[in-house]
């Protein structure tokens, strides 16, 4: 929460004991340079974000909100499917996405190569409405923005940093703005004034009002991240693939094998090995031949309605996979998730994941996810589209109150004084480990503003004098 502006004023008069507390005061610059690396990415987060949201609510994620004339009955989904082939010559299956409904498209991936090629049909009379290559569209664009910057693992580490600052940000904004003798209602619905007292009440009432949402969105992003949800959060709460059963084979390549740009498989099982066919294991499944109709009537048999989807298996060893998930906006319930994988060779079930199956962090994450992308419905979009405007409007009247505040005819960072005696500098230095540990990159980078401020503009008279 950006509670002060960006030259460091109060976001509100102060008595005078309190503006002269040197805690205070290295609170207050610690949420300035916190805020000046952060404001630049929330604002793409939160532009970025509400792109997502009405491209996937308008047209689909997958492009698949194409309308048709619903009649008495579907075609065969082998039948949908040759008419997919036959768009792509020389292309073979990989993906079946069932419509959501009985008046939209129904949507299959076929591979040419290294080419992979989304076929929009019809699924009454197989007429190809609509070929695109994969991942093309202004959802992916704006995804991929989203999750790096257009710039792979840097950018992700750059948005890492300015997520896990983040959680510096609140803390010490919730701590500056905090109602010191004049109570919470006070600050949570202050008296609008004009100009710069006007910007700092309005500031600091949003920003208190969205604090905890926005610590929310922080956390279930940041578990997505490269580092902090990769290597801690993630390693730790995947699905045991020892719940597959001690007779099914496991596969060289995770679940993450199925990701093709956007996260398509739910983070509890991204990093869980996948079953692999050719052993006489698992349950009773699919009697008979193995064909995308008979895996269809047996999707639909047991319990897949609606929208799911179904990969074909790649290799030998591969496997049929049934799944339907929130976070791919096949359904707008997260504990609804299930993922169910079939043996190619026997029919037989190997695996049968469901959300009660998640540990309570993966479950915690299915429903987080969820309210994240806003994929609960048209509530949770216009939800979602409410904050992302109020985290701009903290972004942007951080800037404004900067502007008014600079030095008149001067452009210069001018952040909140150092405070020359800091006698609680042994939990300042606590608070600072916790976050390291918490969040290494915030560690890394507290680190190097710490010696930047310390060590080199104490250093170096010069270069402060033109900063301050």
């Amino acid at each position: 929460m950006v509670s002060t502006d960006l030259t460091g004023t109060p976001a509100r008069d102060r008595s005078a004991p309190v503006a002269a507390n040197p805690f205070y005061r290295a609170a207050w610059r610690w949420h300035f340079y916190a805020g000046l690396y952060i404001i630049p990415f929330f604002i793409m987060l939160a532009l970025s974000g509400m792109a997502m949201l009405w491209i996937a609510w308008i047209d689909g994620r997958d492009g698949e909100r194409l309308p048709v004339t619903p009649q008495e009955a579907p075609l065969a989904v082998s039948v949908q499917a040759d008419a997919a082939l036959a768009a792509v010559p020389g292309s073979h299956l990989v993906q079946y996405i069932a419509p959501r409904a009985p008046d939209l498209a129904a949507i299959f991936r076929v591979d040419q190569g290294d080419s992979a090629t989304m076929v929009a049909l019809d699924p009454y009379t197989a007429e190809v409405l609509e070929t695109f290559p994969r991942r093309s569209g202004w959802y992916d664009l704006a995804d991929d923005f989203h999750g790096t910057l257009l710039l792979g693992v840097t950018g992700d580490r750059m948005i890492e940093i300015a997520a896990s600052l983040g959680m510096v940000l609140i803390a010490t904004g919730l701590y500056l703005w905090w109602p010191r003798g004049t109570g919470l209602a006070r600050a949570l619905l202050p008296r609008i004034g004009r100009g710069r007292a006007g910007w700092r009440a309005l500031h600091g009432a949003v920003g208190l009002w969205i604090s905890v949402i926005l610590m929310f969105f922080l956390v279930s992003g940041l578990s997505w991240s490269g580092v902090w949800g990769e290597k801690i959060m993630q390693a730790w709460n995947q699905f045991p693939a020892g719940k597959w059963g001690v007779d099914v084979p496991l596969s060289d390549s995770t679940h993450a094998s199925m990701n093709h740009g956007p996260k398509e498989v739910p983070w509890a099982l991204e990093q869980t090995p996948m079953p692999a066919s050719g052993r006489d294991a698992g349950t009773d499944g699919i009697a008979g031949p193995l064909t995308v109709d008979t895996v269809d009537a047996f999707a639909r048999r047991i319990g897949f309605d609606g929208r799911y989807q179904m990969n074909l298996p790649q290799s030998d060893t591969g496997v049929w996979t049934l799944s339907r998930d929130s976070m791919s906006t096949d359904s707008t319930d997260p504990t609804s998730d299930r993922t169910t994988h079939i043996d190619r060779h026997t029919g037989k079930i190997l695996a049968d994941v469901r959300y009660e199956d998640y540990s309570w962090f993966g479950k915690a994450m299915a429903v987080g996810i969820a309210l994240h992308m806003g994929t609960l419905g048209l509530w949770s979009v216009l939800a979602n589209t409410l904050f992302c405007l109020s985290v701009l409007f903290l972004c942007l009247s951080g800037v404004v109150m900067w502007w008014k505040r600079r030095p008149r005819g001067q452009l210069r960072l001018a952040p909140p004084p150092l405070p020359a005696d800091l006698p609680l500098w042994r939990g300042a230095v606590l608070v600072g480990l916790i976050v390291s540990l918490a969040f290494p990159l915030a560690g890394l980078t507290l680190i190097a503003v710490l010696l930047f401020d310390l060590v080199l503009l104490s250093r170096l008279p010069g270069l402060r004098a033109r900063l301050a």
